[in-house]
């Protein structure tokens, strides 16, 4: 006997408004995520202050920093009264090429400052870092005790000191002294901050190259410094940017010698006193060379994030 067939009442389609009335419940679940979302009165308040304060704090380092390009484009002696500037000129970065300042070999000569002191501090530091980090030896404890003093002093006291051991060695006002000098001071800091990095990483990784026949140095190599690759970008960043603007040390150290003159110590040639200064060649040398300092930094910001959030968890 043929049975039948059973007849499927037609699909009512569910429009947008009606799908909570068909779900029973949905309308309530709706209902609290929109309650959810919403911010209370006291949230609110703190989120537009938070806003606020950030806006302050943006303006307050914008504004010095567009004044500076506007007086760079000024003509006179003085600093733009204005942001926009009255009579606009090229002349003061056309003067930083003409012959009359070596604005060139200053940018070239704090370039090969920083990339130098850079390069080198990471070297030292790396294999400083790792005898601390993972070697038992006499003097261990007093040695990173000595380090955390030394930073405890400024470094002004110093620098008597470094003037005369320059001359004796011959190296006064000369770049190569001034660069040993600044690889010798940032050690200190630079050192605690790596072996923190270092203490970080398992001792087992280094212990599985052992089982596998790896010497010591082969694992240090092999092992633990690829891992330490964000620190050492960090490092080599931290003594590329303080280098670059460092000037006390610097000014002292070269003294005369006006071929060996950084971006920092140039510049102070432009305002002598109050009665012989040059304030918009000064400005156009400032804005030209943070050029360098800037595309170090945007080419290398993502490894300064990555090493300082890395470092900062353990295990």
């Amino acid at each position: 006997m043929i049975q039948p067939e059973a007849r499927v009442a037609p699909a009512v389609p569910i429009t947008p408004a009606a799908a909570p009335a068909a779900v029973p419940g949905l309308s309530k679940v709706l209902t609290q995520r929109k309650s959810r979302k919403r911010l209370r009165t006291g949230e609110r308040v703190f989120l537009w202050v938070s806003r606020l304060i950030i806006l302050v704090f943006l303006c307050l380092t914008l504004i010095p920093i567009l004044w500076v390009i506007s007086t760079s484009f000024s003509a006179g002696g003085f600093f733009s009264q204005t942001i926009i500037p009255a009579h606009f000129t090229l002349t003061n970065y056309a003067n930083l090429f003409n012959g009359q300042v070596a604005f060139p070999t200053w940018v070239k000569n704090s370039v090969i400052l920083c990339t130098t002191v850079g390069g080198l501090t990471v070297v030292l530091v790396a294999t400083m870092a790792y005898a601390f980090s993972r070697f038992r030896f006499f003097g261990r404890k007093y040695g990173l005790m000595a380090l955390l003093i030394v930073q405890m002093f400024p470094a002004q006291m110093s620098f008597v000191a470094f003037k005369l051991l320059l001359e004796h060695v011959h190296m006064d006002g000369t770049l190569i002294g001034l660069m040993l000098v600044l690889i010798g001071g940032g050690l200190p800091f630079n050192a605690w901050l790596f072996k923190g990095y270092i203490d970080s990483l398992p001792v087992d990784l280094e212990e599985a190259a052992y089982v596998d026949g790896a010497s010591k140095l082969q694992a240090y190599l092999r092992i633990i410094l690829p891992l330490t690759r964000p620190m050492m970008a960090v490092v080599f960043l931290f003594s590329w940017f303080g280098m670059f603007s460092e000037y006390l040390l610097s000014n002292y150290i070269l003294g005369s010698n006006a071929n060996a003159y950084t971006v920092a110590v140039g510049l102070r040639g432009f305002v002598v006193s109050s009665l012989q200064a040059n304030y918009p060649e000064f400005a156009a040398a400032a804005v030209l060379g943070s050029i360098p300092l800037m595309i170090v930094f945007l080419s290398a910001q993502r490894f300064l994030v990555a090493g300082l959030s890395r470092g900062a968890v353990k295990g």
